[in-house]
């Protein structure tokens, strides 16, 4: 007697049979009660989740001359039979894969139009129907619309993205979701009694986590591990044969990660690599356990599908893991497993270890409390932050800002301060007095475009503001700007730009400030010389 591979022994012969899909075997089964069955089907989803099986079934249950077609499959009559076994003249299975070309589908329509031989309905089961070309997917289009009475089509593809939206249309649309893992656990626990295997809970647990929804897969590694193991299947065995390192050391390295031992984890690799493992299992092992603690971290562990002892270790290493410490090693070997590596090189896990662990030490940064006058307590200004100029010559004799001493003892960062890096050399210069504003931004205006709140180093604004922009007047909290060319003028008049501009200024005269813009070119020197003299610009008019 010929033995048959298991996901075809035990592909299931009812609707009832099929696992997970309720959605789909439910609507199927209430259409076959009701003699409402469509005309075209389109069956997609991943693999291995019962797409081309759930169309079998829907053949033998038209055609099936116990239940006239209205309810499930007897799966004994001669017509029930026939289709399981594949001698059905009338159930026709095409591989669209191999049978790409409009010529195909000609033949097909040609065939369609002859009523069936035997059963009451001809059913077509196209696999893979993406694969058609465009101009045989057209080719299909008018007999999925307007088929013959007899006929009936199925097709199934994975991806129906790729399916023409006019064929879409003319079809029922039906979504096969990735098999649950408690679903294929309870399906290959069934085959195992059947079989007479003995096979422990985890081991089945660590298959249907392998098979990643796939029902099929599962049964593939099952059949696998009884031709490996015999009849009693251990963990050991089935991790050996999977290649997967075991439970063991993949949460050793979560430890190391969250302990910032860097020299354990890369020991623990090695071990591993050493051994002759893959490392990508191994990897892929460490980001579940990860995205494991991630959920218990923010409290939704009562969803992860792991053992009692296992969660409750995880509880106990996130007492002492940050939540941005966990997200960082996510996303780090997260990047690993979606972007492929070598199987047996050491390097990229090692560098993603290291760049996990070792946090880039940040400067320290410098905020101060800034005095204010009487009356004057703006709402949503950053206090003036304190930056430094390097010593400089300079003719202004009146109006400079004042020299403020460089503070030992760090002083209390006030809410919304902006934050400057520490100057290498200079001296901290205060904010400047009121009537003094205009010199304090002609004397320091580079080093406050540089000195920028960081939220605001990226914007256009600050590029316009860094090239051509230069102030020319400060009166009644309004600064005038003057910009050498009128595009970058009229750039920095959009209100966007503009906010942007009044609050790099504003945060660091230590009052909120209004900002007007004015085109003047450089060789402009009659208004240099009028404001040399003490002039002010008001306002100013492009013409």
């Amino acid at each position: 007697m010929t033995s048959q591979v298991f996901y075809r022994k035990w592909r299931p012969q009812t609707l009832a049979e099929v696992v997970g899909q309720e959605q789909v075997t439910r609507t199927l089964l209430n259409a076959l009660k009701s003699s409402r069955v469509a005309h075209a089907y389109l069956f997609c989803g991943p693999r291995g989740t019962g797409k081309t099986s759930t169309g079998r079934i829907l053949a033998k249950a038209v055609n099936c001359l116990s239940t006239n077609g209205q309810d499930e499959p007897c799966n004994t009559c001669s017509m029930c039979r026939a289709i399981t076994e594949g001698r059905a003249l009338d159930v026709i299975e095409i591989d669209a894969a191999s049978n790409t070309g409009v010529d195909n589908i000609r033949d097909l329509r040609e065939r369609a139009n002859y009523t069936p031989g035997e059963a009451r309905y001809k059913v077509y089961i196209i696999d893979e129907v993406h694969m058609l070309s465009t101009s045989a997917s057209n080719a299909l289009l008018k007999t999925l619309e307007e088929p013959p009475p007899h006929v009936i089509f199925v097709l199934a593809t994975t991806e129906a993205h790729k399916v023409l939206p006019t064929v879409l249309s003319r079809c029922q649309h039906f979504d096969f979701r990735r098999i649950a893992q408690s679903d294929v656990v309870s399906r290959l626990s069934h085959i195992c009694s059947s079989e007479g295997v003995d096979v422990k809970p985890e081991t089945l647990r660590l298959i249907a986590r392998s098979a990643t929804g796939s029902l099929r897969d599962a049964e593939n590694i099952l059949e696998q591990l009884i031709a490996y193991c015999g009849t009693e299947i251990g963990l050991p065995q089935a991790q050996a044969t999977l290649g997967i390192s075991g439970d063991r050391r993949a949460r050793e390295m979560l430890k190391h990660i969250i302990d910032n031992d860097i020299a354990a984890g890369i020991r623990t690799i090695h071990s591993i690599s050493g051994n002759g493992l893959d490392l990508r299992p191994f990897n892929r092992e460490l980001v579940e356990y990860l995205r494991a603690l991630l959920l218990v971290k923010t409290g939704a562990g009562d969803d992860i599908d792991l053992p009692g002892e296992d969660l409750a270790e995880l509880k106990e290493i996130a007492v002492k893991a940050s939540l941005p410490q966990i997200l960082k090693a996510v996303k780090l070997f997260g990047q690993l497993e979606s972007g492929g590596f070598d199987s047996y090189s050491t390097l990229p896990l090692e560098l993603a270890l290291v760049d996990c662990v070792l946090t880039p030490e940040e400067p320290p940064k410098i905020q101060t409390k800034q005095a204010r006058p009487k009356g004057q307590k703006p709402a949503g200004v950053s206090a003036p932050a304190q930056f430094s100029v390097s010593p400089e010559p300079s003719s202004a004799k009146t109006g400079a800002a004042e020299v403020a001493s460089p503070s030992p003892a760090q002083p209390e960062a006030l809410p919304g301060a902006v934050e400057v890096p520490p100057p290498s050399e200079g001296t901290p210069v205060a904010p400047p007095e009121p009537g003094s504003e205009l010199e304090f931004l002609k004397q320091n205006w580079k080093r406050i475009i540089e000195n920028a709140p960081a939220d605001t180093q990226k914007t256009p604004a600050v590029a316009f503001l860094r090239s051509s922009g230069r102030p020319v007047s400060f009166s009644d909290d309004t600064v005038v700007l003057a910009f050498k060319f009128p595009i970058h003028k009229d750039n920095m008049e959009k209100p966007q730009n503009r906010q942007v501009a009044e609050k790099i200024i504003s945060s660091f005269v230590g009052h909120p400030c209004r900002v007007n813009c004015i085109y003047q070119p450089e060789d402009n020197h009659l208004v240099e010389a009028v404001l040399n003299m003490g002039a002010q610009i008001i306002d100013a008019e492009e013409k």
